[in-house]
């Protein structure tokens, strides 16, 4: 179902947290049906023993307790499936929770990807692609760690490769939120670990197999477990003394234990460290492999998943069997009594292995394709969330490698449907000085510029009226800090940083640098002259850029170089207060606001 408006969505999420709510508080009515019923059946068959032993009524109040206790068995099944449905309708209820605490501008429930904030980065810091509020904290959606990682990889490498192939597996998952809502349910509770899992499953990855070994060790086995089953029988019949029977129990269970303990432990150890997660894979996979989804990304995911040679679901059900048998042999009785009287171990160790030869080397590719569906959700909610948001036009393989970017009533993602519009250009090997007074607009627009191309990069939507850019690489300095500990000063840090942009473009050719300030740590005509003696190097470069600067005077660029430099303004009105417009226009900013602000705000008090 399509919505035209955030209010709609809104509206949408609102009732079926409703519903959910609903449905949750009548299966917890039931419930407790479910634990009176069991208390009666139990206490019911219990009467009917202690009648059975204290009075003479022959086997009826047997029968009656038999019943009572299947009927007890069956309620309490009744009672598990219950409560399995009432956590998934709570999790499903969590979805769409955490959508409406995004419509309203609360993102903090979702992974706001500190662990991959770089100050270093040739964009990422600048344009808040990281950290709280971030555009990271607004896409993310992730639940699984590797699904996070590549939505964070996707965003530094600007790594998408065809991206009309992204904006329709985007499309079409966006417009089945049925399937991503049960696809996030899996993670409301826990992140899923990646990397314990493939982790865990490296750790068995080297462990050599002898199959000539294994061989003669599964007829060794066979063997005896036929010969203890026929002195079994044997002493049954008083035909061997019982104790024979029991010496070679004993013994059995001694070597079966010895020959695989080592075997069993690194298993267990496994077993451990991803037998809940694996649970979540196989029903994730379930669910990707039963989407029915066409577009080519997606259903390049679900082929992965579903090779007719080794497929995923098969193969992940059969090690979850293997790990559940490899679990109960936890149980020491449970164990001493598999391994005496079938060689338990010995088969479930010889399965496991068995199954790491066949499948082990395509795992690693299947929860790879997990995680990329990951982050495509992630994507997907993203753009039914925005419906005001369009798909951007990248243009493909143009001939001279030609920086293009033009957009109609861009915005900035994050300030939402007040946002003030504007339409900008940028033509290869330009450079355009941006120039107005504080709280003007000139960091946010550079920002827009940079966010929306690292959107439409990634196949993602965009926010303005119409994008068209072609691929080139993006470097900025906007938020140079100071590291003390290391003895870098501002001004040092700022130096550091335009080096790293230098050798950055050197290496890309058609990069679009986004400047703010340069050489803000140093005095006023310093930063001038400095400013200047950097841009006349950068222009022999094949570089376009933005550069937003309070000194007017570098507007003069424009006057000398006609053909490569222009200007462009944030202008605001002074009067009683301060009018801000928002609207970028070609010339140079006249109006500053520092003197008049002092006075009529902080000086006037």
């Amino acid at each position: 179902m399509q919505y035209s408006t955030k209010e709609e969505r809104r509206s949408f999420y609102e009732r079926q947290a409703e519903t959910l709510t609903a449905e949750i508080r009548k299966l917890r009515n039931r419930n407790t049906g479910f634990v009176v019923s069991e208390l009666l059946m139990f206490g019911l068959a219990i009467a009917a023993v202690v009648v059975y032993v204290s009075t003479d009524t022959g086997n009826t109040c047997l029968y009656v307790a038999a019943m009572m206790l299947m009927a007890y068995i069956l309620i309490r099944r009744a009672d598990i499936s219950n409560a399995n449905r009432i956590t998934q309708q709570e999790d499903m209820r969590s979805v769409y929770q955490k959508e409406l605490a995004y419509l309203s501008g609360d993102f903090s429930c979702f992974g706001d990807g500190a662990q991959y904030i770089d100050p270093q980065h040739a964009y990422t810091f600048d344009m808040d692609i990281f950290g709280q509020d971030s555009l990271f904290n607004r896409l993310n959606r992730t639940i699984t760690s590797g699904g996070s990682d590549r939505l964070a990889k996707e965003l530094i490498t600007l790594g998408c490769e065809d991206i009309q192939q992204r904006q329709e597996a985007i499309r079409e998952l966006a417009e089945q939120e049925p399937l991503r809502s049960r696809f996030l349910a899996f993670g409301q509770r826990k992140m899923i670990n990646t990397s314990e899992i493939l982790s865990a499953l490296e750790g068995i990855k080297n462990e050599k197999e002898n199959k000539k070994r294994s061989h003669i060790s599964a007829v060794l086995a066979v063997m005896a477990t036929i010969c203890l089953w026929v002195v079994i029988v044997l002493a049954i019949a008083d035909i061997l003394p019982a104790s024979i029977a029991l010496l070679w129990a004993f013994l059995q269970f001694g070597i079966v234990f010895a020959a695989n303990n080592t075997a069993f432990r690194q298993a267990t150890k496994a077993v451990n460290r991803m037998h809940k997660e694996l649970r979540t894979y196989i029903s994730l996979i379930m669910l990707i492999a039963e989407s029915g989804l066409t577009a080519k990304e997606n259903l390049d995911i679900i082929d992965k998943l579903q090779g007719q040679q080794n497929n995923a679901l098969e193969s992940f059900a059969k090690l979850q069997r293997i790990l559940d048998g490899l679990d109960r042999q936890g149980n020491p009785l449970y164990r001493f009594l598999t391994d005496t009287l079938f060689c338990y171990d010995f088969w479930m160790i010889r399965r496991f292995q068995q199954w790491r030869s066949y499948y082990l080397l395509q795992v690693e590719d299947w929860i790879e394709s997990v995680s990329h569906f990951d982050m495509l959700v992630s994507m997907a909610t993203f753009r039914y969330n925005e419906p005001m948001a369009v798909e951007a036009e990248i243009i493909e393989n143009q001939g001279d490698r030609s920086l293009i970017l033009e957009a109609h009533a861009i915005t900035h993602p994050f300030l939402g449907e007040q946002a003030v519009c504007n339409d900008f250009s940028l033509q290869d090997n330009h450079y355009y000085i941006v120039t107005g007074a504080n709280m003007a607009g000139k960091s946010t627009f550079l920002r827009t510029i940079g966010v929306n191309y690292i959107l439409a990069r990634c196949g993602m939507p965009v926010f303005a009226r119409r994008f068209r850019a072609s691929r080139f690489a993006l470097f900025s300095s906007m938020r140079t800090t100071d590291d003390l500990t290391q003895g870098i000063s501002y001004f040092n840090a700022e130096l550091l940083r335009l080096q790293q942009l230098i050798a950055f473009c050197r290496n890309q050719p058609h990069t679009l640098i986004i400047l703010d300030e340069i050489l803000k740590g140093t005095n006023s005509l310093d930063k001038l002259n400095g400013s200047r003696l950097f841009l006349e190097y950068i222009q022999k470069v094949p570089v376009t850029g933005i550069i937003a600067t309070h000194d007017l005077a570098l507007s003069k660029m424009a006057n000398e170089h006609p053909d490569r430099f222009h200007n462009y303004c944030f202008e605001i009105e002074l009067s009683d207060n301060v009018t801000y417009t928002y609207k970028i226009t070609e010339g140079v900013a006249r109006n500053q606001n520092a003197t008049f602000l002092l006075q009529n705000i902080v000086l006037s008090e």
